[in-house]
């Protein structure tokens, strides 16, 4: 059983900065692997960022170069710094993590970038 928490969601200007934070209930480090989705209203949910083992990042397209996943393991969380906002990256994230081959996601943070 693998615990998600996020936080750091909140309303920014577009232009703008957020760091989202997933806390997780095991060691990160044995938990790979382990990312980020969204969920915009009337969309399905969609990969944002992911980290495999060996640091591993994988980004969709839409986000790449302006987001970054990155995990402390000394904290049990994984971050994703997302800079350059743009409204079209409104939505709800969530984490998520697979252990011994079940996924387990957070409760989700609200993201909203205005124009």
């Amino acid at each position: 059983q693998v615990q998600l928490v996020e936080s750091g969601g909140g309303l920014v200007q577009a232009g703008g900065s957020l760091r989202l934070s997933c806390t997780t209930s095991r060691k990160t480090s044995s938990i790979n692997p382990i990312g980020w989705y969204r969920q915009a209203p009337g969309y399905q949910r969609e990969l944002v960022a992911t980290l495999g083992s060996g640091g591993s990042a994988d980004y969709a397209d839409s986000v790449k170069g302006r987001f970054t996943i990155f995990r402390d393991n000394a904290k049990n969380t994984i971050y994703l710094q997302m800079n350059s906002l743009k409204p079209e990256d409104t939505g709800l994230y969530y984490c998520k993590a697979i252990s011994y081959s079940l996924d387990y996601w957070g409760q989700g943070t609200q993201v909203t970038v205005s124009s």
